[in-house]
């Protein structure tokens, strides 16, 4: 054996050694003095898939269940006593993920929120708020205070941008059976001029609980902006009897799909590709039109081919009217 692959297989069973060392629970970088690692024991960790973030500057082995505690656990170490998880980290906590394809890169502060009367946090990496926040609003999830699943969506419909906010909306609707009459009656009662509500009014009104994720979200409200019938989300088809194909939008009557796929053609599995081209082929030689979204679809020419497309499939080819 060279000694290039002694070299390696050393460096390997070392990295071996140091995750059996690792908590697991959450840590911080700070806490590896005590485990006698370093931050170089860290990177390698996190480069070779052993370790991963959960936060900023909050870590966990990779073999650690993504679960509710592990992530209160996280938050928690980063969080004083009498703070409130508020706004994107506490979405995170009830397994809504708002935050941009750029920020799971670079991660953002953890947002929390105090009462009036307290001061701020300090700590650099927590993003502190004050927030007129009442007992209703507040909920402990393994022994941390985070805004509710109401209060958190509320919330993010006024701070995010228009579409995001759009999708928050409706994945909290999804996810905990929150519905537009229960945002509507606490918009009323306690968020008259408060920044950002008439964003929030007005999308309450287009929360679908059907959308299962951000870019369906999307894709509803770019319709819905274009003055267009909105379709009807997952809409199964069948063949002889039998539910076979689902849909992500369709109009069933005019027989026009609209469906977003986000992934990449090397990421689907030979079957997988194979089964989408059978169904699409299928669904157009049955008279379908069939629009298929892509990542870059949201905005400006690609935006409006897509809508001018479906506009067109929309237009009935033949009405009873003489003139």
């Amino acid at each position: 054996m060279s000694s290039t692959t002694l070299a390696i297989s050393g460096s390997l069973q070392s990295l071996v050694m140091d995750l059996a060392t690792l908590p697991e629970t959450p840590f911080r970088a700070s806490d590896l003095s005590s485990l006698e690692l370093s931050r170089a024991h860290l990177r390698q960790m996190i480069e070779t898939g052993q370790v991963r973030r959960l936060l900023r500057g909050i870590y966990v082995r990779a073999d650690a269940a993504d679960t509710v505690l592990l992530r209160a656990q996280a938050v928690a170490i980063a969080v004083d006593e009498h703070h409130v998880v508020c706004d994107r980290t506490a979405a995170w906590l009830h397994e809504v993920d708002v935050l941009t394809a750029a920020e799971l890169d670079v991660l953002p502060p953890i947002e929390t929120c105090t009462l009036k009367g307290r001061h701020n946090t300090e700590r650099v990496d927590v993003d502190g708020h004050q927030r007129d926040l009442q007992a209703v609003d507040i909920m402990v999830i393994h022994g941390l205070r985070v805004t509710t699943p109401v209060r958190t969506a509320l919330d993010l419909g006024c701070l995010l941008r228009r579409r995001e906010a759009y999708a928050a909306l409706n994945e909290f609707a999804r996810r905990h059976a929150i519905t537009p009459q229960q945002l509507t009656a606490e918009v009323a009662r306690r968020f008259r001029g408060r920044r950002g509500v008439r964003q929030l009014r007005a999308l309450i009104p287009l929360i679908e609980p059907r959308v299962e994720s951000v870019r369906e979200s999307w894709t509803l409200l770019a319709i819905h902006d274009a003055g267009l019938p909105l379709p009807e989300p997952q809409v199964w088809i069948e063949i002889d009897g039998v539910p076979t194909y689902r849909l992500d939008f369709a109009y069933r009557r005019l027989r026009v799909a609209v469906e977003y796929d986000g992934r990449d053609a090397h990421d689907l599995t030979a079957e997988q590709r194979e089964h989408d081209t059978a169904r699409r082929a299928w669904l157009r030689a049955h008279g379908w039109t069939v629009i298929v979204l892509r990542e870059g679809d949201f905005t400006g020419l690609a935006l409006d081919r897509w809508l001018a497309r479906l506009a067109a499939a929309l237009r009935p080819s033949y009405s009873n009217r003489r003139w």
